[in-house]
């Protein structure tokens, strides 16, 4: 998959044939030997905490980013909890108040950034 010299073509071609071999999941160019090992850690199916199957090479990602169990902060009181949690958590913990500084009002925590703007 890659432009070799006409000149070293055949023996290029020779060489690839006897030691390479195409991944039959991700069509990566990998060396016979690894090839098992390459299947074994890069496309075995393993399970997340959420249930959700797939490749091992994708549960980093995953975990990270878009599992509904992966850790978030809540954005008024810092606790973590889950992602799928958070927004029911939100809601509650964001309609507390706080005592506004300057004017002294009982304001909601979800609106304590707005608050300034319209404060006094």
């Amino acid at each position: 998959k890659k432009d070799i010299p006409a000149v070293n073509f055949i023996i290029h071609e020779i060489h690839c044939r006897r030691n390479i071999e195409i991944c039959p999941y991700c069509s990566d160019s990998i060396p016979k030997s690894e090839m098992k090992n390459h299947i074994e850690s890069e496309h075995v199916q393993v399970t997340c905490k959420c249930r959700m199957k797939m490749e091992s090479s994708l549960l980093k990602d995953h975990e990270a980013s878009s599992c509904p169990l992966r850790p978030v902060l809540c954005q008024f009181c810092d606790i973590q909890l889950a992602f799928n949690k958070l927004q029911e958590h939100e809601l509650y913990c964001g309609a507390r108040t706080e005592p506004c500084g300057s004017c002294g009002r009982n304001v909601l925590l979800r609106e304590l950034k707005e608050h300034p703007r319209v404060c006094g």
